[in-house]
């Protein structure tokens, strides 16, 4: 993957002239610190306060641009690293930062153009040539990716994350064993790195080597035995103590790491298609006249689902485990109300407020559904609608209500699914086949699901 925007050296030595600067700079040293120790909203407010007195201050606004892009505001992110880059145009540093940027947010072209400018400023730089890499694997330009990825090896042979990324397109490309070598070499460089663990252990599941990819994962629980991922992951691989549903503390750790490249990984990479799936089952099913509607987004994630329902809602509110995944869907701008809270026990605590709960590729880390289901169909109003999507169970000849698989995900037959709404009041309305997204080019089959309750 590309790296995110960077933490960098200092743009502007000329801040330790005089007291009142020097104030400033150690001001911005604190919200720095806060930032990296996720306190969001104490850095948020230092940077504001640095800029309230130093509106033109290169490194705030680039440090600004950072946090907000990371909580979703994307656009306010990109405007503040411009105006850093305008102030202090031969910064290497800026140019990555806004050419990261315009990669998360699709601009594919613009965020060459950066990295080439930062190229240009500070030459054979490792980890421009590996984003250059990340951002051609991204768009199918595979030989263009693979020779980035190579010069930025060739550059620092030490860059495990150029060789994850080497492992990853030669895994797309097939060339399983390739792959393997690429990811244990990135390993040795970065021991307890989790990504490329979890990448090794992929590549061995994706080659239907699962004894080896539960291996992988067993290693990893020897050596961090409370790690919740390592934890998770062994027991998708190896079918040993599988919970009735993911942990908590996994699910929050997964999505808070994954929460800046979150749209792009799905939307661009992955060709993410559960949120236009639910919105338009909701649009096919939901009350015919043209009131508002209070609604619900259980798992809401980055907020994808929002701007696709906000327009038919009187009151749109989202939960979510993942704090860095509500930082941003707040950067959306359409939801009344966010929570952090774990689905079951919030949805638990309402009672007929509802008329519509979505859900799209949340359940997906539940196995036994009938908590959540049940709790659905009391927190919605009589002839309330309940939308949501599962990855359909992959094998009908070994029949099973519920299977967790090694990516970590579960799949549902269309018969439990079917059961467990029945017995919870609903009545089911619709199932219906659908690709949820692709993975290593193969498609995720899943269902999408519309229920009423009664």
């Amino acid at each position: 993957m590309a790296d995110g925007p960077d933490v960098p050296a200092s743009a502007d030595d000329s801040a330790s002239s005089t007291p009142d600067e020097i104030s400033i700079q150690e001001a911005l040293a604190y919200a720095i610190r806060l930032h990296l120790d996720n306190a969001l909203d104490g850095a948020e407010t230092l940077y504001r306060r640095i800029l309230a007195v130093a509106p033109e201050y290169a490194d705030a606004l680039n440090y600004y641009g950072i946090l907000a892009y990371q909580r979703g505001r994307a656009e306010e992110g990109i405007h503040a690293i411009a105006r850093a880059i305008s102030l202090v145009p031969d910064f290497a540093d800026f140019h990555i930062n806004f050419g990261n940027m315009m990669s998360g947010t699709g601009r594919i072209d613009d965020a060459l153009a950066a990295y080439r400018r930062a190229d240009a400023l500070s030459p054979n730089d490792a980890n421009i040539y590996n984003n250059v890499g990340a951002i051609h694997m991204a768009c199918g330009a595979m030989a263009e990716s693979e020779f980035a990825l190579q010069r930025a090896i060739a550059l620092d042979p030490t860059h495990f994350r150029a060789f994850n990324n080497l492992g990853r397109l030669r895994s797309r490309q097939g060339r399983d064993e390739e792959a393997v070598e690429a990811l244990c070499t990135s390993i040795t460089l970065m021991p307890n790195n989790r990504e490329s663990r979890r990448l090794l252990a992929t590549a061995y599941y994706t080659m239907g080597k699962r004894t080896e990819a539960a291996a992988v994962f067993k290693q990893w629980l020897d050596e961090e035995p409370d790690d919740p991922t390592a934890r998770h992951m062994y027991a998708a691989c190896s079918g040993e103590d599988v919970p009735l549903r993911a942990d908590d503390t996994y699910i929050e750790q997964t999505f808070d790491h994954f929460a800046s490249s979150f749209d792009e990984q799905l939307q661009v990479k992955l060709h993410y298609r559960a949120p236009e799936l639910v919105a338009e089952a909701l649009a096919r099913h939901a009350p015919s006249d043209d009131r508002l509607l209070d609604l619900l987004d259980a798992g809401c994630g980055t907020g994808l689902c929002g701007p696709l329902v906000a327009a038919r809602a009187r009151r749109l509110v989202g939960v979510d485990l993942s704090g860095a995944m509500l930082a941003k869907a707040e950067g959306r701008g359409c939801y009344h109300e966010l929570a952090k809270a774990e689905l079951t026990a919030f949805i638990e605590a309402a009672t007929a407020e509802y008329d519509v709960i979505i859900s799209a590729d949340t359940l997906v880390y539940f196995g036994a559904l009938e908590a959540v289901l049940a709790a659905a169909s009391t927190a919605l109003r009589p002839q309330g609608v309940l939308v949501f999507t599962v990855e359909e169970h992959p094998d009908a000849e070994q029949p099973a209500d519920y299977r967790m698989n090694p990516h970590g995900r579960y799949s549902h037959s269309r018969d439990y699914i079917a059961r467990v709404l029945q017995d919870a009041g609903f009545h089911v309305v619709e199932l219906t086949p659908a690709v949820l997204r692709r993975e290593a080019g193969k498609p995720v089959n899943g269902l999408v699901v519309v229920a009423r309750t009664s």
